[in-house]
C-alpha cells in the first residue's frame, strides 16, 4: 500500500487538524490559538498540492487580521503564567513531547511526503532531525544556569540570569516540514517563553500534529499558537509590539521584503 493511501488529509478531516468544506474536495486546515483548533473565517484560501499526483490535499486560509491579533493576545496573556513555571516543570513537557514526536514519527513523515514530496526515508530525516532538538530541551537544566564572576573588583561579584524574554515568534520555510518548526518553538517554551509560529503555507501539515502533539504534552494554552498566511501574516509578526525575538529561516528575497516593510525586525537567523 502505498503512503498516500496510508494517511491523507481526507482522513484527518473528522480530527482537529483539518475539516473537509462544503464547496471543496479537500479540507481545510485549523488556526491554533489558545489551545484550540480554529477553522478561520478568512474568505481567502492556498491550496496545497500533493507534488506526486497534483491532488489538493488541503487548503490553507490566510489569517484575518483579528485571527493574528487574537493569536499575540493568547501569547502575551499566556506569558504571565508560563514564564513564572519552573525549569523542572517546562523540562516535563519536552521529555513528553520528544516520547510523542517519536511514537509519531510515521505519521508526521507521510504529512511531510504527501504534502512536500521527499521521499519517506527523507521525511524521516526530515523529523529526526528535528527531534534531536526536542531532545537537547530536555538538558534544559544546564542549559539555563546562570554564572557567577567572585571578587570582580573589592566587595563586588558579578551574577547573571538567564530569564524568559517575552512574546517569541518564527517563519518556516517550505523545505523542512518538520526540522525547521522543530529548531523553533521548542527552544523557546522550554526557556520560558511564548511562540506565535507561521509555518510555510505550502506544508503546514506536520506543524499541526506537531502542535497537537505538544498540546498532548502538556503545554497550556496559549504558549504557542499557530497562525497561516503569506505576507501579512509575515508583517504582523514583524509589527505586533509585543513580540521580542523572530526566528526566520528562508531566502534572502523573502527576508529583504519584510526588512523593507517594516526595518525594525529585532532578529533573523
Amino acid at each position: 500500500m502505498s503512503v498516500f493511501t496510508k494517511i491523507s488529509p481526507t482522513m484527518l478531516s473528522g480530527g482537529a487538524l483539518f475539516r473537509r468544506g462544503f464547496a471543496s474536495a479537500a479540507p481545510t486546515t485549523k488556526l491554533f490559538i489558545n489551545g484550540q483548533f480554529v477553522e478561520s473565517k478568512s474568505d481567502k484560501f492556498l491550496d496545497v498540492h500533493n507534488p506526486a499526483t497534483n491532488e489538493v490535499v488541503t487548503r490553507v486560509p490566510c489569517a484575518t487580521a483579528a485571527e493574528m491579533e487574537a493569536a499575540g493576545a493568547a501569547a502575551v496573556e499566556a506569558f504571565k503564567t508560563w514564564s513564572q513555571t519552573s525549569v523542572l516543570t517546562r523540562q516535563q513537557v519536552m521529555f513528553k513531547y520528544q516520547q510523542l514526536i517519536k511514537s509519531n514519527m510515521d505519521e508526521l513523515s507521510k504529512l511531510v511526503t504527501l504534502e512536500q514530496g521527499k521521499t519517506f526515508v527523507d521525511a524521516e530525516g526530515d523529523v529526526l532531525r528535528g527531534l534531536q532538538v526536542v531532545e537537547h530541551c530536555c538538558s534544559v537544566t544546564s542549559l539555563q544556569l546562570g554564572e557567577t564572576m567572585p571578587g570582580i573588583s573589592r566587595d563586588m561579584d558579578a551574577v547573571s540570569y538567564r530569564v524568559p524574554l517575552g512574546v517569541c515568534a518564527g517563519v518556516a520555510p517550505f523545505n523542512f516540514p518538520a526540522m525547521i518548526p522543530l529548531w523553533m518553538f521548542p527552544v523557546a517554551v522550554v526557556c520560558g517563553n511564548t511562540y506565535i509560529f507561521k509555518p510555510s503555507e505550502r506544508v503546514p501539515g506536520a506543524t499541526m500534529l506537531l502542535v497537537k502533539l505538544l498540546q498532548e504534552a502538556g503545554c497550556p494554552d496559549g504558549v504557542v499558537n499557530i497562525i497561516h498566511g503569506q505576507h501579512d501574516a509575515v508583517n504582523f509578526i514583524c509589527d505586533y509590539p509585543a513580540i521580542r525575538a523572530i526566528s526566520f529561516v528562508g531566502s534572502d528575497q523573502a527576508v529583504s521584503v519584510s526588512l523593507v516593510y517594516k526595518q525594525h525586525l529585532r532578529r533573523s537567523h
